[in-house]
Order: structure tokens, then C-alpha cells, then sequence
């Protein structure tokens, strides 16, 4: 007897909605040390054809999801989350189909997206045949879109940023009445990672902080989600620690100050973008100021708000964690929902989203058997501040 796909899709709807189950309370209970954690609700469940990794939401309220083609066989990179959770290919189908013989007008390899304050959107494309490997000469690029129009504006290539190894990763744009900027993190295909920045007039790139430590895997580190550690395990051969430098990125209010963190390190980092911009300021002068922020707790996506405070992707606690300027660390929610926490979004009226990214359960952490489940929940909460404009 065939399947309903649509009964299979709204009954994990309906278990998403329902959330963790409770635990019967205990005969006896220690006073509490700390203010327990708040709850997050479901948005939207999102029955992506694959792996979610990137979330965009538009002022109007229009959702976006980015699906890296980790394999090269995903049939789309780029999609809008429709109401009903299903996923659409955006701008189109065709535009979702790669091709090296034009590498500017199709896309690759989405990990992220973003709108800037004038609500036009930035797709991040890092041009990689199948998630590893050499870029596709002219792939990797920022794409701007008018999502009134629903078409591509204007293509700037990266291919002065990029190396055989790259692997772009995430995407912040500061777009101000005397500037236009774009930041990006390269995590590398080996553990060694850079920043990109871009200037979006004239479409310079440069690419910065490679090989440093803070963009860099944190060797001996192992990163634990759903009680188990993260191992690429293929077929008989040992499992292995993946790899993964420079990954999540967010920037102050004011534009001066961009933060990061590799994949796999438990330390937050911070330089300032005019020393970043400054050509001037040699390789070596800029690695003496990036600022080791401490312990983060393992991370994906970050971002940050109005106040300045850093919102962290706390992926072995399925939770939402929260910096301090002064560095204080609080868990704002926390819900076995949120699998590998990952890209954050926060909209206009203060609604804090963040996507369940499932990549643990991906085939190549798991001998090749996929344990990801659709729909991918994508949660909110809400908090007390502004986006950053």
C-alpha cells in the first residue's frame, strides 16, 4: 500500500508541535542554582528535500532556507518555506540547477543568505561540486535578489577570496548610509580557515586571517549533540573528528566589530573591521588584534542584537545560549526539538528564530545510514531587543 506523503509530512508536523516529552517529576528536587531555561515554540515545520543549514526571513515575513549540496545530488540549494512548511525552489528550479558553463547565473553550493536593512536579499554561493573539493571557477559569489521581483539584481564573483580548499560558510552585510560591506567565513575543507570581506560598490575582495588559529579547528576538541559525538564514519574505515574553521560570524550594532567562531572550537573571537578593511594593516599586525572573547560552548550560526549581545547556537544542549558584553553566558531556552542548533534570525517586532539543522544525523556521521527526519523545525522565542540594521 502506497504512502501518503502529506499524512507522513503532518504527522511530524503534529510531533514537532508537541514537543519534548516530560519527564515524570521526581520524588525529590534540589533547590535550583540558577533561573531555569525559557521554551521556544514551533514557527514552522519545514519539509526541506535536505539538510536546512541556512534561515532568512524576510520583513514581511517570507521564509528562506539554505541546503548546502553536501553530496551534490540535492535538487535544491535555495528554497522559500510556504506556509503549509513545504519548500519551494527559489528564484526557480532552473536557477537551482548548477552549471559550470554558467557559473554566474546558477547555483551551487547555498550555505547562507541574509537581508540587509533595505530588505534585499544576499545569497551566499560557495561554488563547490559537491561540498568538498575545488571551487568551480566563476561559482563562488554573492547573489542580490529583489524578492518583489523575484529575481537576481546583480552577481559579485569571489574568486579573489577563495583558494583550492575553501569552503564559504556564513554571511553578514552591513549596508549604512556610508558603506556597503560584506563578511564571510571560509571554514576550509581541512580545519584551516579565513574571513572574506567585500566591498559591495566596487566588488573588492580580500581575504584575511587565513591560517590564523582563531579562524582554525581546535585540534582534540569533540563536539557531542543528541548524547552522542559528532565522527565521520564511512564504511569500515575508523571514525574521525570533522573538521571545521571559521563558521559562525556576527558584527556589533555599530559595524565596527565582527565576531566568529570555527565549527569546532569552543572559543569566540572579535577583531575590528577597520583593521580587517585596512590594507594597509600587514597579515601580521592583524592577527595581534584579534581578541580571544573565551568559551562559548560549541556553536553553529551566531548573531547578535541592538544591545550588542551575542546570541550563540548552543548545538551539544539543543539549546539557545546568550554573551554579555561583560562576558556573561545565560541559556535562554532550551528544547529537544532544536537538533544541531544553527542560523538565527531576528525580525523587526522581537521574535527570535532559530533552525534545527539535523546535520548530526546526516549519513556520513552515521555509516551511511540517513536518520535525518522532516519536517525540520524551525523555533522562536521571543526576547527584548532589536535586530541589528
Amino acid at each position: 500500500m502506497p504512502l501518503d506523503r502529506r499524512r507522513l509530512i503532518g504527522s511530524g508536523l503534529v510531533a514537532l508541535a508537541a514537543g519534548p516529552a516530560k519527564a515524570a517529576p521526581p520524588s525529590h528536587r534540589e533547590p535550583p542554582t540558577s533561573r531555569p531555561a525559557g521554551v521556544l515554540e514551533l514557527a514552522r515545520g519545514a519539509d526541506a528535500p535536505s539538510t536546512p543549514t541556512g534561515l532568512a526571513i524576510a520583513r514581511g515575513g517570507r521564509m528562506f532556507v539554505m541546503m548546502p549540496r553536501f553530496t551534490g545530488s540535492e535538487p535544491v540549494t535555495l528554497g522559500e518555506v510556504l506556509p503549509d512548511g513545504s519548500v519551494k525552489p527559489y528564484p526557480d528550479a532552473r536557477t537551482n540547477k548548477p552549471d559550470p558553463k554558467d557559473p554566474q547565473a546558477t547555483l551551487f553550493h547555498v550555505p547562507n543568505g541574509v537581508f540587509d536593512r533595505n530588505d534585499t536579499f544576499w545569497i551566499l554561493d560557495s561554488g563547490l561540486p559537491e561540498g568538498k573539493g575545488k571551487p568551480v571557477p566563476g561559482a563562488a559569489k554573492l547573489v542580490e535578489i529583489d524578492i518583489t521581483q523575484d529575481k537576481i539584481r546583480r552577481v559579485i564573483p569571489l574568486d579573489a577570496g577563495v583558494v583550492e580548499h575553501s569552503s564559504l560558510n556564513d554571511l553578514r552585510i552591513d549596508v549604512r548610509d556610508d558603506r556597503a560591506l560584506a563578511y564571510i567565513t571560509d571554514q576550509g575543507q581541512g580545519g584551516q580557515g579565513a574571513i572574506l570581506a567585500v566591498d559591495l560598490a566596487s566588488g573588492r575582495v580580500t581575504r584575511r586571517l587565513a591560517d590564523h588559529h582563531s579562524t582554525a579547528t581546535e585540534e582534540g576538541v569533540v563536539k557531542f549533540v543528541e548524547l552522542r559525538p559528532v565522527m565521520e564514519q564511512k564504511g569500515d574505515a575508523p571514525a574521525k573528528h570533522p573538521k571545521g574553521g571559521a563558521n559562525g560570524i556576527a558584527i556589533s550594532p555599530d559595524g565596527r566589530r565582527l565576531y566568529y567562531a570555527p565549527l569546532m572550537s569552543r572559543r569566540l573571537y572579535a577583531v575590528e573591521t577597520a583593521a580587517l578593511l585596512d590594507s594597509k594593516v600587514s597579515d601580521e599586525d592583524l592577527a595581534a588584534k584579534v581578541q580571544d572573547l573565551g568559551e562559548k560552548g560549541m556553536t553553529g550560526g551566531l548573531t547578535t542584537d541592538s544591545q550588542d549581545r551575542i546570541y550563540l547556537s548552543l548545538q551539544e544542549h539543543n539549546a539557545v545560549g546568550r554573551r554579555w558584553p561583560d562576558g556573561t553566558v545565560e541559556v535562554l531556552a532550551a528544547d529537544d526539538r532544536l537538533v544541531w542548533a544553527d542560523t538565527f534570525w531576528i525580525t523587526p517586532d522581537r521574535w527570535l528564530y532559530i533552525s534545527g539543522a539535523q546535520v548530526n544525523r546526516r549519513p556520513e556521521y552515521n555509516r551511511g545510514q540517513d536518520l535525518q527526519q522532516r519536517p525540520y523545525a524551525i523555533l522562536r522565542m521571543r526576547i527584548d531587543a532589536d535586530p541589528v540594521l
